[in-house]
């Protein structure tokens, strides 16, 4: 979970990216930073995000995030 917080640092510098649960919906996360994101994640990771889990619930959330990452890593 740190290094997927980094991750989201680097992608959105200087917005609290641990607590927020509005990251797609606030437009935090626009649609370049969610690409890169995936791409960062799928990297980070060694997993493959599809186009099904590109969903706000998946993405407004460092939590909602990881629940996913660990998800698609079993």
């Amino acid at each position: 979970m740190d290094r997927l917080l980094e991750i989201l640092e680097e992608i959105v510098p200087g917005e609290d990216v641990e607590n927020c649960t509005t990251l797609v919906d606030d437009n935090i996360l626009d649609s370049f930073a969610i690409i890169s994101l995936v791409s960062a994640l799928e990297e980070e990771y060694d997993i493959v995000i599809s186009p099904a889990e590109l969903v706000p619930e998946n993405f407004n959330s460092a939590a909602s995030l990881w629940e996913m990452v660990e998800r698609l890593s079993e």
